[in-house]
C-alpha cells in the first residue's frame, strides 16, 4: 500500500464521500435542466430545481478530505457552491434535495434553496450567496467557541475570488489577532463566475496573503483526496490544539459553468480537457486499485450505492409537499409596525 495514503477504511470512506457528492451534483444539475443527465445534453421537460444552482463537480476531494477530520461539534461555513461541503459534514442528502426542490421538508422549509442550505444539527452554519460573506461568520463562530472554551473548531470554505474582497483581509486579521480556532480553506478552482481568477489577482494568491497576516498556510493538490486528507489532518490537529488559525490552499478546478445552465463557452476547451484528466474520483480509483486496497467490483458497489441513494432522494423530493402559503410570513424580520403582514 502507498505510504502516502491513509488506512483502507479511510480510503474507502473518502471515495464514498466523493461519489455521493458527484452523484448528488449530477442529479441536481439534471433536475435544473429539465430532467436530463449531466454533461450538456439537451434539456427536456420542466425543471424541478429552479433558480441559481452552483455545482462543485470536480472539486469533491476538498470537502471530502477536510471534513473527514471534523467532529459533529465542529462548525462550518460554506459558499454559494456548497452542496459538497454540506454532504461531507454529515447533512442528510434527501433533505438537501428537498430544499433544492423548494419543498416543505427541506432544511430551510423550501425557502433557502441551493445558496442558503444550512443544517445546524451537524454544525453546518450555512451556504452563502455573497462572495466572501462566510468568512466573517466563521470568525464570529470561532470567537464564540474560544470564549466558551469549547473543544471545537470552525472550518471556513471559500473560493479564490473571495480573496479579492474586503472580508477576507478583515477575517484573517481578526482570527490571527485573537488566535481563533478556525481553519480557512481556499478552494482555488481558477474561476470567479465567468472570469479567470489569475489575471484579476495580484501576487501569489491565498497562501501568500495568509503568510502576510502571520497565518501559516499549506498549499495542496486539491484534486488529490489523499493529499488533502493528510494536509487537512495536520492543520485541524494544530487548530484544535490551540495554535490559532491556519489556511489550506487547495488547487482544484471547476469543470462546470458558473451555474448549471451555463455552458462556459468563455473557457478554452483545451483547459477543460486538461482538467478532466485530473478528475479526483478517477485518480483516487486508480490509486486504490493499484494499491490493492479494494477491487473494481467493490468500488463499483460504492458508486452504485451513491446513485441509488440519490435516486431515492429525487423520488422523495418530487413527492414531498410544498410549503404552506402561510409559511411565507414566518422567518421574516419584523420592523415592528407589522406592515409586511
Amino acid at each position: 500500500m502507498d505510504s502516502s495514503m491513509p488506512s483502507t477504511g479511510d480510503c474507502l470512506a473518502l471515495y464514498r464521500s466523493m461519489q455521493r457528492i458527484r452523484a448528488f451534483e449530477n442529479a441536481a444539475e439534471a433536475a435544473s435542466q429539465g430532467g436530463v443527465s449531466a454533461y450538456g445534453q439537451e434539456a427536456a421537460g420542466a425543471a424541478q430545481v429552479r433558480g441559481p444552482l452552483h455545482l462543485s463537480t470536480g472539486q469533491e476531494a476538498v470537502p471530502a478530505g477536510v471534513c473527514a477530520h471534523l467532529q459533529s461539534s465542529d462548525l462550518l461555513t460554506s459558499t454559494h457552491r456548497g452542496h459538497g461541503h454540506t454532504l461531507a459534514k454529515g447533512a442528510d442528502l434527501t433533505r438537501m434535495m428537498c430544499e433544492l426542490f423548494g419543498k416543505a421538508t427541506g432544511f430551510n422549509g423550501g425557502k433557502g434553496g441551493s445558496m442558503h442550505i444550512a443544517d445546524f444539527s451537524v454544525g453546518m452554519l450555512g451556504a452563502n450567496g455573497v462572495v466572501a460573506a462566510g468568512l466573517p461568520i466563521a470568525v464570529g463562530a470561532a470567537h464564540a467557541q474560544k470564549l466558551q472554551k469549547k473543544d471545537a473548531i470552525t472550518v471556513c470554505f471559500f473560493g479564490d475570488g473571495a480573496i479579492n474582497r474586503g472580508p477576507f483581509l478583515e477575517s484573517l486579521n481578526w482570527a490571527r489577532v485573537y488566535r481563533l480556532p478556525v481553519l480557512f480553506v481556499c478552494e482555488d478552482n481558477r474561476w470567479s463566475a465567468t472570469t479567470a481568477s489569475g489575471p484579476m489577482t495580484a501576487g501569489e494568491g491565498a497562501s501568500a496573503r495568509a503568510a502576510a497576516m502571520d497565518i501559516e498556510a499549506t498549499q495542496v493538490d486539491g484534486n488529490d483526496v489523499f493529499a488533502v486528507h493528510a494536509a487537512a489532518g495536520q492543520l485541524v490537529e494544530q487548530v484544535r490544539g490551540g495554535s490559532g488559525p491556519r489556511l489550506l490552499h487547495a488547487l482544484t478546478y471547476r469543470v462546470k459553468g458558473h451555474v448549471s445552465v451555463d455552458p462556459a463557452s468563455y473557457r478554452d476547451p483545451a483547459e477543460l480537457a486538461a482538467a478532466l484528466d485530473t478528475d479526483p474520483i478517477a485518480s483516487a480509483r486508480r490509486r486504490i486499485l493499484a494499491g490493492d486496497i479494494a477491487t473494481a467490483s467493490q468500488l463499483a458497489a460504492i458508486e452504485g450505492e451513491a446513485l441509488e441513494e440519490v435516486q431515492e432522494a429525487l423520488r422523495i423530493a418530487a413527492a414531498a409537499p410544498w410549503p404552506d402559503p402561510g409559511a411565507a410570513y414566518t422567518d421574516v424580520q419584523s420592523t415592528g409596525a407589522g406592515q409586511w403582514i
